[in-house]
């Protein structure tokens, strides 16, 4: 397919490929191969009159073709091909930047694409079906879903979303760690409530759970068990009640992930893996490959010979496995599965555990390439601007139903991405509740639902709009209406960089840009007037930022409400 079909409306793309064939072509009169051009990035210069995009991709390859960046550069420009005839004029700036100056035609393309694609605006096929495993959460299943689980939840989600989006098989996965001795510290505090409410006198440790959901949950054993744990060996009731608490905050876990707008297609328990041996099979690989040692009755994995700091216990002395050779043993599992990426999405309290764990998977075969980790900052909540205390006496978090409740799911997606996900994030409760341009999801809805009801005046009032008419967009002569349309043709590439660099945060501060210079223009301008070939050119603008709005919010499993 060529570069014209394949990257029909998506400017930049096509621009890159216009740029490809000139560096190829150069590249037989040098009579060097004509492939290899892939990293090639466009930029959108600060300054209006360095073009609409730049590129230095004559200086990048000026090794590989022994000549200055300039003369590179005029070279590229004798030899571009331009087949949809967009580009006005291109420019050689500085040391060797080429600057590209497009026709307004270009843009007005890009409101018409948009009008015709719909809902399917900003999809592409980049990920080729491309198996992709996300794994994100994963807390415990031994209490309630806190504010950060909240934030790692959608990022994760949003990371996925973008990545059906780029055309990627995704499935996102839920990691259930139920084999360890946070479980058996679950049961014993459960017990130990259980015990109290029978009337005998406990000794309760300080690095037991602590908070009323233990309560409760011995309060429903009693009235469904009775008095059966009193007499069972403490051994036996700790267990039984590990799985039975256990069960019952991973079922809460569920409907608030539900509730929250995520879906999981595999709940993956830890256990699984020692059922299946296959915790042994991995620590019996590094083994045979000769990554294993024993030091003091306990076996270690040589991980400082893959980049660790320092090497790492897989083995205990008492015989048992650690975490570490669970998890080795879980990413084995992961890409023998057949997943050609997988991203783990982790709390920034765990960026130390990063380079052990691909330091495993080196030594197990796989290419650390293939395994991505982000990492996602911890959150403040305020309300009005001053902190709120983010656990109660008893050390219990705020929880993500808390905040959903207070704030509803939308905003509190919205909100949680409102900042790169390795940055600190501050979460006003209020800001999140108010019905004002402060509050960023609010902006975003607003600008859809004017223009819905915009369309609904304008059936109101008799006008009827034939999308498949041909209109004159050269009216649209506004500085910010061309502003939009340059906005607005940049959304395939946002999308696109989300999941290429799984950084989500880029679409809400795309969305604030295009919406922001809407509501400015809305403002200031009439779209329904007796100025019929004005008015048709600025639905057809305006029906563009409503579609792309709603695609966005979209990818980011927000409603685009149609009034407010």
């Amino acid at each position: 397919m060529d570069a014209q079909r394949r990257t029909e409306g998506v400017i930049d793309e096509y621009l890159v490929e216009c740029i490809k064939k000139s560096l190829s072509d150069i590249a037989r009169e040098k009579s060097l191969k004509p492939e290899g051009f892939r990293d090639i990035t466009l930029e959108i210069p600060k300054i209006e009159d360095h073009g609409d995009y730049a590129t230095n991709v004559a200086m990048v390859f000026a090794g590989l073709f022994k000549e200055a960046p300039r003369k590179i550069a005029d070279r590229l420009i004798a030899c571009f091909s331009d087949p949809r005839n967009l580009v006005d004029k291109i420019e050689v700036a500085g040391p060797g930047f080429i600057n590209f100056f497009l026709r307004d035609e270009a843009w007005y393309d890009v409101l018409r694409v948009i009008i015709n694609k719909a809902d399917k605006y900003g999809t592409s096929n980049w990920g080729y079906k491309k198996r992709v495993q996300v794994e994100f959460v994963s807390a415990n299943p031994t209490g309630p879903l806190h504010v950060g689980h909240g934030r790692g939840a959608v990022v994760g989600d949003v990371i996925a979303r973008a990545l059906e989006a780029t055309g990627h098989s995704v499935e996102r996965e839920y990691y259930i760690n139920d084999a360890g001795r946070q479980m058996e510290i679950l049961g014993h505090s459960i017990l130990l409530r259980y015990y109290e409410l029978f009337g005998k006198n406990v000794d309760f440790p300080a690095d037991y759970y602590q908070g009323d959901y233990i309560v409760d949950i011995a309060k429903e054993v009693k009235e469904k068990r009775g008095d059966r744990y009193l007499q069972m060996e403490e051994a036996e009731a700790v267990a039984d009640l590990a799985k039975y608490g256990g069960q019952k905050i991973l079922d809460g876990i569920r409907c608030d992930l539900a509730d929250f707008g995520i879906e999981y297609n595999c709940w993956f328990s830890e256990k699984s893996l020692f059922e299946k041996s296959a915790v042994n099979k991995t620590i019996e690989e590094l083994k045979e490959k000769g990554f294993v040692y024993e030091k003091e009755g306990a076996l270690w994995f040589r991980s400082s010979d893959f980049g660790d700091e320092k090497d790492r216990v897989v083995v205990r002395s008492n015989g048992a496995f650690t975490y570490f050779a669970s998890d080795l043993a879980y990413h084995r599992d992961k890409f023998e599965r057949g997943f050609k990426q997988v991203i783990d999405v982790w709390g920034a309290d765990h960026h130390g555990y990063v380079p052990r764990v691909m330091a495993g998977m080196k030594a197990l075969g796989f290419d650390e390439k293939d395994l991505q980790v982000v990492l996602v900052q911890l959150v403040s909540l305020l309300r009005s601007g001053e902190p709120v205390a983010m656990s109660t006496r008893k050390g219990e978090f705020v929880t993500l139903r808390e905040v959903m409740d207070e704030v509803g799911k939308d905003a509190a997606r919205y909100i949680f991405l409102t900042r790169r996900s390795d940055s600190h994030l501050d979460f006003d409760l209020e800001l999140a509740k108010e019905k004002s341009s402060d509050n960023p999801l609010y902006y975003v809805q607003y600008a859809h639902a004017r223009i819905c009801s915009l369309f609904r005046v304008a059936k109101e009032e008799g006008i009827e709009i034939d999308w498949s008419e041909d209109v004159d967009l050269s009216v649209l002569e506004q500085p910010q209406e061309k502003k939009m349309m340059k906005i607005l043709a940049q959304y395939p590439s946002v999308v696109n960089n989300c999941a290429k660099f799984l950084e989500p945060h880029r679409l809400p501060y795309y969305l604030n840009d295009l919406v922001s210079v809407f509501h400015s223009y809305y403002n200031k301008n009439r779209i329904i007037s007796d100025n019929e070939p004005l008015m048709k050119a600025r639905f057809r603008l305006v029906k563009a930022i409503q579609t792309v709005i709603k695609n966005a919010l979209g990818i980011l499993g927000v409603e685009a409400p149609e009034k407010m």
